[in-house]
């Protein structure tokens, strides 16, 4: 495993997937998933629907990506505060696919 990704996953809420570490939050009425990729050092971020309260109501639908400008201010500084307590450039919150 990455040593990123390992700090990261000691991070509250953080779990590894491959070369990846994600996390879920909630916050403004949307969920969100939030992903660092290592190698490439980018952050992306996903509104995630709501699960279905049971197995007969509507599909839950997929993940959405969002663009940066839409995610909320406080989400993004509490990733880049995450990313930085990991040792890995808060920067990388801000890079561009």
């Amino acid at each position: 495993m990455d040593d990123s990704i390992a700090a990261l996953v000691r991070q509250d809420g953080w779990r590894a997937e491959g070369n990846a570490a994600r996390v879920h939050y909630e916050g403004g009425g949307s969920q969100y998933a939030v992903e660092f990729y290592a190698g490439i050092d980018t952050v992306l971020y996903w509104t995630v629907p709501a699960a279905p309260d049971r197995e007969d109501d509507a599909e839950s639908g997929t993940a959405t990506p969002v663009p940066r400008t839409e995610v909320p201010s406080g989400l993004r500084e509490r990733i880049r505060h995450d990313l930085a307590a990991a040792d890995v450039a808060p920067a990388a919150e801000r890079r561009e696919i």
